[in-house]
């Protein structure tokens, strides 16, 4: 932290990290190619994926993508619950030079139509039917366009899409690395939404560099979680706090667990939940915190390290943060957060004026009241809660009077992104 008649800014404690100039998919899947370990496997129907299987389909299917005419400056949309086959479609989007727009499947028809008309949508990918190509180029990695569309509520409460370059994901997947540690020696619940930043950022892509197994697994009852946690091994699951809270009023047997660490996010979780869920999981449940428009999360934690477990952690390698009296730029001890660093979107995407309302002098707003204490956070309050639907912040907006009507795509073979026929 830095004091005197400037500013107060919060720095973090930890080594600053390098920035690979390479895209999410060259980043992600750069050890891949030859890896026969499990990357991802459904716990429902078995289904399974190779990491060098991964790394086959995805570079076939960004080539069927492009022959089926999708180009960089395209938006591909993708509508599915978590599975193996969703990893190969995102990153095949991404191969392609393409911006993936990843949307709720639960959603209703008008609500998703919506969420493509916000995000430009030219495409669909159905991962059940996805294009084969045959050693057609792809064009060169970009790092600085934008890899994907994920949908946010802000500040402000109502949907907007936001913009986040291949640059400022690899950023943030290398900004918690240190001090997460995942690595080939972890399985890891793949439970949340990869559609969500939550699951996107830091279950799939941290997991999958980190050269973990995931488990996908769909929403099920705390018996049924804690049972699949044993089956299946896992070393790392992840939370929101109604099932901490399930899992903490669970009144069955709880099977033997081998679990390191417990993430809970997308919420503030209640302390005594949080000291049952510890002590019927056996393993110490921290709480995450992040934002959409950060690109997963600006803070971070060692699990090697005791610390506060009331506290969100402390600011990831290379990120800035101040706390100001809300509305104001003004110091405070207790008021919003405001954050900077690599891994802030671009903006919102067709929305020049909430962009600017994002912002103040460079600065990202986060609309959270946090106080900070021995340099960790901790997350007091929302300024203007966010409007939620279904569960996950920034779901389509029932708020904002008519559903749109579908957008209008380009009438070429690309449309659907099927096989070629």
């Amino acid at each position: 932290m830095e004091t005197g008649a400037e500013p107060v800014i919060y720095r973090s404690p930890l080594p600053a990290v390098a920035v690979p100039e390479r895209t999410v998919p060259e980043h992600v899947l750069e050890r891949a190619r030859h890896n026969d370990k499990v990357a991802l496997v459904d716990a429902v129907t078995g289904e399974s994926l190779t990491y060098a299987e991964l790394a086959r389909q995805v570079q076939t299917t960004a080539e069927g993508l492009v022959r089926n005419g999708i180009r960089p400056g395209d938006t591909v949309a993708i509508a599915s619950l978590n599975r193996p086959a969703f990893a190969v479609g995102l990153h095949a989007v991404m191969a392609a030079g393409a911006t993936a727009a990843l949307i709720n499947p639960m959603l209703t028809p008008p609500e998703i139509a919506r969420l493509e008309e916000l995000a430009n949508v030219t495409a669909t990918l159905d991962l059940d039917d996805l294009p084969a190509g045959d050693g057609d180029s792809l064009p060169p990695g970009n790092p600085r366009s934008t890899a994907v569309v994920l949908f946010s509520s802000g500040t402000t409460g109502l949907t907007k899409a936001v913009r986040l370059s291949h640059r400022a994901l690899v950023a943030n997947l290398e900004q918690h690395r240190p001090g997460w540690r995942i690595d080939e020696t972890d399985v890891l619940a793949a439970n949340l939404p990869f559609f969500h930043v939550y699951g996107f950022t830091i279950i799939l892509n941290s997991g999958l560099l980190g050269g973990a197994t995931l488990v996908t697994m769909p929403r099920s009852d705390a018996g049924t979680y804690l049972n699949r946690l044993a089956e299946h091994k896992i070393t790392r699951a992840f939370l929101v706090p109604p099932l901490a809270a399930a899992i903490a009023d669970h009144e069955g047997p709880v099977p033997e667990l081998r679990l390191k660490l417990v993430l809970c996010g997308a919420a503030p979780l209640d302390d005594a939940v949080r000291q049952e869920a510890e002590r019927r999981l056996g393993a110490p449940v921290r709480q995450g915190y992040g934002l959409t428009e950060a690109g997963g999360t600006h803070q971070t934690f060692d699990d090697d390290v005791e610390s506060d477990p009331t506290s969100v952690g402390v600011l990831c390698p290379g990120t800035e943060a101040r706390v100001v009296e809300p509305g104001t730029t003004t110091d405070a001890a207790q008021g919003e957060m405001l954050v900077r660093g690599p891994q802030v979107m671009d903006g919102y995407l067709g929305d020049d004026e909430a962009t600017r309302e994002a912002f103040v002098d460079g600065w990202l707003r986060t609309g959270d009241l946090v106080r900070v204490h021995n340099g960790r956070f901790h997350v007091v309050d929302r300024i203007k809660e966010m409007i939620k639907y279904k569960g996950l912040p920034g779901g389509a907006g029932r708020t904002g009077g008519r559903a749109a009507p579908p957008p209008r795509r380009p009438g070429r073979r690309g449309d659907r992104c099927g096989r070629s026929s």
